[in-house]
């Protein structure tokens, strides 16, 4: 596996023509293929479907990340930035005051603005244990979160222990081949572990939590998965934090890397004056997401 690694301004500056691959084709056309039944490496995915199906109805490639310890803010955030979002990021563990209330409120608002929730619950145990994590305890993740992750480390019976929960609710699941912070491990090797690992988990596995789209192999040129990737910010305005997060623009993520999805969190909310301003950021971020992503396949 090799990464798609050309310089972003390099990258950037030659887009004049879709890209090649399935980075260069429509949400849309990705979406149909993988709602068929064969012909796709996407085949028969269908939350990998639903994603891209809504991200082309609703013209977003955004997802939010709710990083916030109450309740209250949580669903304020997702309120809020529900129309302007195709994903909604989750740590419910870090939500102080978890009831089963708010897991259902999120689900209505999912149905009501049409966006997916995706709990970033980094599973990273043996196959027995992650799946009585998602499934048991008091948040039974897998009744409510369309979307969530897992680390490679633990070898394929993690992969084997989340699908069996999840495949047969209709839940998805990306594979962590990357993180945005300094001095990850996750990265090289590892990366190329983790996808192939990923392929032996289809349809269940759909994507990846990465910072740069995979070249495909040789034997499946066209091969497709769903790209989110997280520390996007303005980078002018958004400085990196003390504890290694570092961030990139929408359009160096969607554009420069070939990227799907850009995971804003803290730079759509902290430190916002109301509810309005937290809207006028996401939709920004969307606006953002959504020209680098019509620049990427031709049609800007």
């Amino acid at each position: 596996m090799t990464a798609n690694n050309a310089p972003a301004d390099t990258a950037i500056a030659g887009a004049r023509s879709p890209a090649p691959g399935p980075a260069g084709r429509p949400y849309a056309a990705r979406a149909a293929a993988a709602d068929a039944a064969t012909g796709s490496s996407l085949a028969n995915c269908p939350v990998a479907a639903r994603l891209l199906r809504l991200m082309d109805a609703k013209r977003t490639n955004l997802c939010v990340a709710a990083d916030v310890t109450t309740k209250a803010d949580l669903l304020r955030i997702a309120e809020t930035v529900g129309p302007h979002i195709c994903v909604l990021k989750t740590h419910i563990d870090i939500v102080e005051d978890f009831d089963r209330d708010l897991v259902d409120r999120l689900a209505e608002l999912a149905d009501r603005h049409d966006f997916l929730i995706f709990e970033d619950r980094k599973f990273a145990d043996i196959g027995n244990t992650v799946h009585l994590q998602y499934t048991k305890g008091p948040f039974q993740i897998a009744r409510w979160a369309h979307i969530t992750n897992a680390h490679a480390v633990p070898g394929d019976g993690i992969l084997r222990g989340l699908a069996q929960a999840g495949e047969p609710l209709g839940r998805g699941l990306l594979v962590l081949a990357e993180m945005s912070s300094a001095g990850t491990l996750a990265a090289g090797a590892y990366s190329a572990a983790a996808v192939e690992m990923a392929r032996r988990h289809r349809p269940f596995v759909f994507g990846f939590i990465a910072m740069k789209r995979y070249d495909p192999p040789a034997s499946d040129p066209d091969e497709d998965w769903v790209y989110m990737t997280p520390g996007v910010g303005i980078p002018a305005a958004v400085a990196g934090d003390a504890l290694g997060q570092q961030y990139r623009s929408p359009r160096d993520v969607v554009l420069g890397s070939g990227c799907d999805v850009i995971i804003v969190g803290r730079a759509v909310y902290a430190g916002a004056a109301d509810n309005a301003e937290v809207a006028a950021r996401a939709a920004e971020f969307r606006r953002l997401g959504w020209e680098a992503y019509l620049e990427r396949t031709g049609q800007a």
